[in-house]
């Protein structure tokens, strides 16, 4: 029997972080997720006796479609279900894009979002939101990167990675600076609603806006990938079909437990809320106290510090991981290599421990 060798060729579509996040040590104080903590059995009451193996689902399971609907002041005909956020974006893509096409994504930003364009033969090109503007989306900056080629701009509400807001007026703009040039917004919302801030979905807005979002990051439920794009009625049958393509249908099993949640989400959002507000006030005062650290506030459930004086803080992330079991995101991974990336979303301890292990790490002699 002859061994044979399979040489493997560069990957042509890669998303780093997501390949890292998956392979990285585990850690005993990990803030490199940007979930809220995942909810258990008992937070959902009625999950058992929901659980069932049947239902029709083929343009998505209607009394979900209801649920997002009437969360959102939305109809269930402008609605397609999705696995997860990831999987909503990626029906956006394949709905929207052709060989040629060219998307506008924001920096720093999330590499699924750059990955994905290249799948349909488009292009990623970049528009930047600034630490010295405190993130804020500029229309300027997007007009100017605009092309005729441009077929969507995509923007995520609040930022990832950074947890700044979107100012509604920039947002009022670019939706027409997108619609005199024939394109659409795709707006990423799904740390909106664990936000500070009280926001219609920017679908609502006009025809021109596309709304994607999740049970996943907001509620602690990413373990049912239930997942949606709101958009017109004419881009929402494209949506379905594209999903015909994709993996056809959602989980029913997942899809009747969302349902479920939808009935008990004030009951998820009152947790979510408060285990934000208490991990955030920690995480506040931490950085206020380290003069190491710049930062920008955030209304989501992640924070971008950088460090002063450090072009890039992967080796620092290294060692915290090795040397104090405790995980955060390398920078470079959102193209800010002297930053990092901390999640707050865990149980209070976690990140009462993990602040603990990064005050010990800037302070010891290895830190510069």
């Amino acid at each position: 029997m002859t061994d044979t060798t399979i040489t493997r060729s560069p990957l042509r579509y890669h998303a780093p972080y997501l390949e890292w996040a998956k392979l990285r040590a585990a850690a005993e104080f990990d803030l490199a997720g940007s979930n809220i903590l995942a909810c258990t059995l008992d937070d959902l009451p009625g999950a058992k006796d929901a659980v069932s193996l049947q239902g029709a689902n083929d343009d998505g399971y209607g009394p979900l479609l209801e649920a997002i609907g009437s969360r959102y002041n939305t109809s269930p005909s402008r609605i397609t279900s999705a696995s997860g956020t990831s999987g909503a974006n990626f029906l956006v893509y394949a709905a929207l894009l052709s060989p040629g096409d060219e998307v506008l994504v924001e920096r720093p930003g999330y590499d699924p979002l750059l990955a994905a364009a290249g799948m349909f033969g488009a292009r990623s090109v970049r528009f930047d939101r600034t630490f010295d503007d405190g993130y804020a989306l500029d229309p300027d900056r997007v007009r100017r990167a605009l092309t005729p080629r441009t077929r969507l701009i995509v923007v995520t509400h609040p930022h990832n990675p950074t947890g700044a807001v979107v100012d509604a007026a920039a947002l009022t703009e670019i939706g027409r600076i997108a619609e005199q040039h024939g394109a659409h917004v795709l707006v990423d919302e799904v740390y909106l609603d664990v936000s500070p801030m009280a926001a219609s979905p920017a679908a609502t807005r006009g025809d021109v806006f596309i709304t994607t979002s999740s049970l996943t990051k907001s509620y602690g439920l990413s373990s049912l990938r239930c997942g949606w794009v709101i958009a017109s009625d004419a881009l929402t049958y494209r949506l379905r079909r594209a999903r015909d393509i994709v993996d056809g249908s959602g989980s029913i099993v997942a899809e009747r437990l969302a349902t479920l949640a939808f009935q008990h989400l004030e009951r998820l959002e009152a947790r979510s809320r408060n285990l934000r507000q208490t991990n955030l006030a920690l995480v506040e005062a931490f950085l206020r106290s380290r003069p190491e650290l710049e930062w920008r506030p955030s209304s989501g459930t992640v924070v971008f510090p950088r460090i002063r004086g450090v072009d890039d803080a992967s080796a620092f992330v290294e060692r915290l991981l090795t040397e104090h079991r405790t995980a955060i995101v390398p920078g470079r991974f959102f193209e800010a290599p002297a930053h990092f990336r901390l999640g707050f979303g865990a149980a209070t301890d976690t990140v009462r421990g993990g602040l603990a292990a990064l005050a010990r790490a800037l302070d010891s002699p290895s830190f510069t």
